[in-house]
């Protein structure tokens, strides 16, 4: 595969995640669970990296694939990675489209497959390079496919939406196409190409046709040894449940579907084959999250995944996350997509872990995307001292955000103290305030949010290259435990302690200092993989000291945990309302820099 190519794929891929929220919003067929968006990413992650090779990369995207529509788009671009130019493209696309039809046992026109559809034959009809304007038409067909999705599937006409996983192959090859023509950050508006189609109607619930089935618990997505199946597999998989997929490729045979009991489906799996690779996801979760709508606020919130700010978190609260990468092994994957479990455990056993940014170009998209879809944006940016977010945001604005819509406060912060303030900060919005006090009051939150973050070991620092090994080893040995804080000019030690019991007794004091424990504080205490211990010990002793307190337990961000390591954890805390002192010095504030 050619340079261009390679390009134009890893474009292709971060233009996708940059929309992958608005996917999720959308995803009513074929079960409203709100994760194409989620599984369309991580299943099309593997073409950022692809040094091995159009097969090496073909079977990544076999393991990676999630989903109904993952494992639909990686069919088809295991064909369309048959390309090794421009010119093998509509070629490339006519296999990758045969592929993707046999993907699934009933496929459906109204999804991604239509798109592919038209991609085949508009690609045959304009090849890449046969006009200077070759992509217009290309994209035009594109865009008409994904809009006529919401006539052609009754779920979709019901809610008034596109298809979501037609809609981000559309977003995929909009970057792609662009970057094969040399203007890899130019990109059609997609608000305006869909126009009333990318929010549910008013009226539209869930579930509120009679006569449609009761959904299914659980979708389930593995990977078996090949040489471990029975020939009839696709028969026996069957009586597990619906919306199966099955697909053979070299030593792999990749299995999706949904099903009503997953220990049940996990155990008869086992019976099957080997089992290679396990993930569920609860539909029914997902369902009633999804269809807990909640109104738009004056100002729309956005903050870093650094911050330990959950997906279930930021959907309660209608919050927008901007991830960036961790990469375990061979693997880079998002942070808020990652099970927390699997990297401690990977950690645990000597794999090696690190973070990275998402490129300029997936953080642009993002930009783009929120800029698109409101009115009003505030984001709470990880420190600019920890990373160049901060930059690469305020290098945007001045060229995309004329009119001012789009603010950003350099929060000084990160972890646990970053994500407390940002939750505060939704909540703040979601109860009605208007845009200048959500403002102020953000900017009161990053000031006034502290946060304590406990170490386990310094092995971890270590590994990342953040301290010697000898230094590490030694301080191990001598059972040192750092307190770290996240401050506007980096991450200050507090403290040494030698025990948990001293960490304990050191976040008890810092809870004691705040006083007034009949004034409403929020705690945010944060773990790593020692869960049950943080809600059994700190969070409870926490809410014994501060009982008018609200106590809040949740995992640490993972680019704090790969930072830091398992056996890490945290307490952030922060006034739940500011004294009217302090907003009358914000507002002088204010006044002096205008």
């Amino acid at each position: 595969m050619d340079s261009d190519l390679s390009t134009a794929l890893v474009i292709g891929a971060e233009r996708l995640a940059g929309w992958a929220d608005l996917l999720d919003r959308l995803n009513v067929f074929p079960v409203p669970d709100g994760d194409t968006g989620r599984n369309l990413v991580l299943s099309l992650a593997p073409l950022r990296r692809h040094a091995d090779g159009a097969a090496g990369l073909s079977e990544r995207l076999l393991l990676s694939a999630r989903g109904n529509s993952g494992n639909i788009a990686a069919r088809f671009f295991t064909g369309f990675l048959t390309a090794r130019s421009s010119a093998d493209l509509p070629a490339a696309a006519r296999r990758g489209n045969e592929l993707a039809w046999k993907a699934v046992p009933d496929p459906r026109a109204g999804t991604m497959l239509s798109l592919f559809e038209q991609l085949q034959a508009v690609l045959s009809e304009c090849p890449p390079g046969s006009s200077p304007a070759w992509i217009d038409p290309v994209l035009d067909r594109l865009e008409a496919a994904v809009r006529a999705t919401t006539d052609q599937l009754p779920k979709l006409k019901a809610a008034g939406v596109v298809d979501s996983g037609a809609l981000g192959m559309y977003v995929f090859f909009d970057g792609f196409f662009h970057a094969l023509t040399g203007r890899p950050d130019e990109g059609r508006n997609v608000g305006r190409a869909f126009d009333g189609r990318l929010r549910l109607d008013a009226d539209w619930q869930a579930g509120s046709s009679p006569e449609e089935p009761e959904e299914p618990a659980c979708c389930i997505d593995a990977v078996l040894a090949a040489d471990s199946v029975p020939d009839d597999l696709e028969e026996q998989l069957s009586e597990l449940g619906d919306s199966i997929v099955a697909v053979r490729q070299g030593d792999y045979v990749k299995v999706h579907f949904h099903a009503d009991d997953e220990p049940a489906a996990r155990a008869r799996l086992a019976l099957l084959g080997r089992v290679v690779r396990f993930s569920s996801d609860d539909l029914r979760v997902q369902t009633e999250r999804f269809a807990s709508v909640h109104p738009d606020a004056s100002i729309h919130i956005v903050t870093d995944a650094a911050g330990s700010v959950t997906r279930e978190d930021a959907a309660e609260l209608g919050m927008t996350l901007l991830d960036s990468y961790v990469n375990l092994g061979d693997r880079s994957v998002p942070e808020t997509h990652l099970p927390a479990r699997e990297l401690y455990a990977a950690m645990r056993s000597g794999i090696p872990a690190s973070t990275s940014q998402a490129s300029v170009h997936e953080r642009h998209q993002h930009y783009s995307r929120l800029l698109e879809r409101y009115p009003q944006v505030l984001y709470l940016c990880v420190g600019s001292v920890f990373t160049g977010n901060f930059q690469t945001v305020t290098d945007w604005k001045g060229t995309r955000d004329p009119d001012g819509r789009f603010h950003v406060i350099d929060s000084g912060a990160a972890s646990g103290r970053l994500g407390l303030a940002a939750l505060a900060t939704a909540r703040f919005a979601q109860g009605g305030a208007c845009a200048r006090d959500v403002l102020r009051f953000a900017s009161w939150a990053v000031r006034a949010c502290q946060e304590f973050v406990f170490l386990d070991k310094l092995h971890w620092l270590a590994a990342g290259g953040r301290l010697s090994r000898t230094k590490a080893f030694f301080g191990d040995v001598l059972s040192k435990k750092p307190v770290v804080s996240p401050l506007p000019d980096g991450a200050r030690k507090m403290a040494v302690l030698k025990s948990r019991d001293e960490q304990v007794a050191y976040a008890e004091e810092r809870v004691r200092e705040l006083g007034q424990p009949e004034k409403p504080f929020l705690f945010l205490l944060e773990h790593t993989d020692n869960e049950e211990w943080v809600r059994d010990v700190p969070a409870r002793r926490v809410a014994r000291l501060h009982p008018a307190g609200e106590v809040r337990v949740s995992r640490m961000s993972l680019t704090s945990g790969v930072h830091m390591g398992p056996g890490t954890w945290g307490i952030a805390m922060l006034p739940l309302s500011p004294s009217q002192q302090e907003l009358d010095e914000l507002v002088r504030g204010e006044e002096v820099r205008s």
